[in-house]
């Protein structure tokens, strides 16, 4: 098997990376490194089953050839992270929906299984928890910024399938939750390593809203097992799985536990949204996911609790400086 991971030096691309090579896969990776870090797939450079290209997935010459030469394309290139969203609105929309219209009319010309990324913000402002993937979507207003990432990756959605009913391309959609583990940044708003950057630098952690905002928060690796095991059924394609933890946590609570498991002397500090981000920025109380389609289709089941995630973050963190 030859797999193409747009976004492939990504967080959880480069860990898909390292996944499908344990599969004994040929592995090609491109990424234009606008959130993605070379250091991520540093380790997977010594493989003769690895490649990698930097350079944009808009480059459709570039694009066609990786497509031809790949089995299945796991498509995660996307504009992700709530401050890049609020600062970059058009980045944002122009590269996740320009760039999955690339992906998928190369793919449909050979016939390619394509496995696109989503997100658990599709679901944006819903209170039908927990989420299930036939639920209902509920999205603020146009002239808030924040919710173009989600609409977009809509878009991503409603595309990908169109291209599964009226094209025939075999296609998946993974709704991802939260994904976290050693080698994510804190760069564009990512919770637990800004949380632990400022804990291990005993800053105060800085917490938008009022902390009572719940999430669950899940391990990087299973991650990347659920994602590769759909990429190889059949039966998964024309689908949308969420692929989660139903671990849940408050903010406000993960904060103090980064506190005490760094030994830390940092304080809480609350910031309204409004200053941490613009005025009228809206968020979601709760974002719990319904894992029983995954669990149903490959016997996915979370394996790492958040417990370990910071044990492992946390360490990875410490070595890092």
């Amino acid at each position: 098997m030859k797999a193409l991971i747009t976004g492939g030096a990504g967080f959880i691309g480069s860990y898909l990376a390292e996944e499908l090579l344990k599969r004994n896969y040929h592995v090609w990776v491109i990424d234009d490194l606008s959130t993605g870090r070379i250091e991520n797939i540093d380790a997977l450079k010594s493989n003769n089953k690895f490649n990698y290209i930097i350079d944009t997935i808009m480059n459709k010459n570039l694009m066609a050839e990786l497509v031809d030469r790949s089995s299945v394309i796991f498509h995660l290139a996307a504009a992700v992270g709530v401050q890049l969203i609020v600062d970059q609105p058009v980045k944002t929309i122009e590269t996740n929906i320009k760039g999955t219209e690339v992906v998928l009319e190369l793919a449909e010309k050979k016939q390619k299984k394509v496995v696109i990324a989503s997100t658990s913000e599709i679901y944006g402002k819903s209170s039908q928890i927990p989420f299930t993937e036939n639920g209902d979507m509920l999205f603020g207003p146009t002239i808030r910024s924040r919710w173009s990432y989600a609409v977009s990756k809509a878009i991503d959605e409603f595309l990908g399938l169109a291209y599964y009913y009226e094209k025939k391309l075999p296609v998946a959609i993974t709704r991802l939750f939260n994904t976290v583990g050693p080698r994510q940044t804190g760069r564009y708003g990512m919770v637990i390593p800004r949380f632990i950057k400022q804990a291990l630098n005993n800053e105060s952690l800085t917490v938008y809203g009022d902390g009572n905002q719940s999430r669950c928060f899940t391990y990087v690796g299973d991650v990347v097992t659920a994602i590769a095991d759909v990429s190889e059924l059949k039966e998964a394609f024309g689908q949308v799985y969420n692929i989660g933890s139903t671990e849940e946590i408050t903010i406000k609570d993960l904060a103090e536990k980064i506190i005490k498991m760094t030994g830390s002397k940092s304080k809480i500090e609350f910031i309204p949204y409004e200053k941490a981000y613009s005025s009228g920025f809206e968020d979601m109380n709760r974002r719990i996911p319904d894992i029983s389609k995954i669990g149903k289709l490959t016997g996915y089941k979370p394996s790492v609790n958040l417990e370990e995630i910071l044990k492992r973050t946390i360490e990875y963190m410490r070595n890092a400086d």
